[in-house]
Order: structure tokens, then sequence, then C-alpha cells
């Protein structure tokens, strides 16, 4: 999981969010201001838009606070929140082409990863985050979720409106368009995985 696992914020500070206190309030922004904004512009990719869902999302915590029962943690359910304001707005986006989740990949990234100003040389390998930024919108959605965040596909497949077969698919196809752009250690992390657990974690 990303930053927020390592976010500890005191239960008193959380009550006093509950009861209205602006100072509260600021402490807990500060806290994970940071990996809301990161997350939401890990899945967006536009700057501009994630300042917008970060503003959201402080918007919706301080607003649902008082029905935070503290069952998982804090930095939990702040980042779920983040997570389903920036799929709304991909969904938005995606719906607003007229293009179905299904029909992103091709849409998206047609051609051959090279056709994109990818080497295919390993001492000129792209790093992991720039070869993300190459993956389709939903796809590269999947991979960050799954594998980044800690989601199952079964929670990927429910905020996306599908199933986890379908979150399964997505992932399985963008470790295959993944390899290519990778240096070879990294690439070999990626056949485990294809051929380890991280597919069939449910």
């Amino acid at each position: 999981m990303s930053r927020f696992a390592d976010i500890d914020i005191d239960p008193a500070i959380v009550r006093r969010a509950a009861g209205g206190d602006r100072k509260a309030h600021e402490i807990i922004y500060r806290a994970f201001c940071t990996p809301v904004y990161s997350i939401c512009l890990r899945l967006t990719r536009v700057p501009a838009q994630a300042e917008d869902l970060l503003q959201e999302t402080f918007i919706e915590v301080m607003r649902s606070i008082g029905s935070f029962r503290g069952e998982a943690a804090l930095g939990s359910w702040i980042r779920r929140i983040a997570v389903t304001k920036a799929l709304m707005f991909l969904r938005s986006a995606w719906h607003s082409r007229a293009q179905s989740l299904d029909d992103n990949w091709d849409d998206m990234t047609p051609g051959r990863p090279d056709s994109h100003g990818i080497t295919r040389h390993p001492d000129e390998a792209l790093d992991l985050d720039a070869a993300l930024a190459n993956l389709p919108a939903v796809s590269r959605t999947v991979v960050w979720l799954h594998d980044v965040e800690g989601y199952t596909h079964g929670e990927i497949g429910q905020l996306l409106g599908k199933t986890s077969s379908f979150s399964k698919s997505q992932l399985s196809r963008a470790y295959q368009r993944l390899r290519p752009l990778l240096d070879p250690e990294t690439a070999a992390g990626l056949d485990r995985a294809i051929d380890g657990p991280a597919l069939g974690q449910c």
C-alpha cells in the first residue's frame, strides 16, 4: 500500500474533527494531502484534475468524518474516498467519449510499444512509472490499485462496475504490455507475477 498506511492520527484528533474542530480538520488535511494528491494524479495523469479531486476528497472527508467508526485505519478510509472520486472522474470521461471500459485498450494504445517512442534496449529502458504512463487508463488504474494500493480483484471490479475477472484480464494484459518497456530484472518480476498468485488474488 502507498503512504496512507504509514500515517497515524490520534483518535482524539478524529473525534475533534467529527465535532467540527477546524484545527483538527487542518491536521488531517496536512497529514493526508500529499498521498491523496499522489493517488489522484497517478490515476488521472492530469495535475489540474488531481488538484480538484484533492479538494473534493477532503470536502467529503470533513463532511462524513462523523460517520467514521474506526473499524479500519483512517488512512484506508480516506484512500477509499480518494479512489472513488478519481474513478468517478475517469468513468465520466470514458462515458463522455462514448467509450466502454472494454474498448479502452486498443483505443488508447494502438500499435507496437516502440511506436510510442519507447525503446526495447535494456540500457535505455524507462522506469516503471514512465512505463505505466503508456498504458491505457483502465489498465493503468487496475495495475496501480492492485499492485501498489493492495486492492483485490473483487474490490477493483466493484469500483469499476465490473467483475473480478475483468480486473484480472486487465492486469494480465497490462503486464504483457509492460514487459518490453522495462529493464530485464523488473520484467522478470512481472513474469513471476503472471505465473504466480497475483492474478489469482481475489
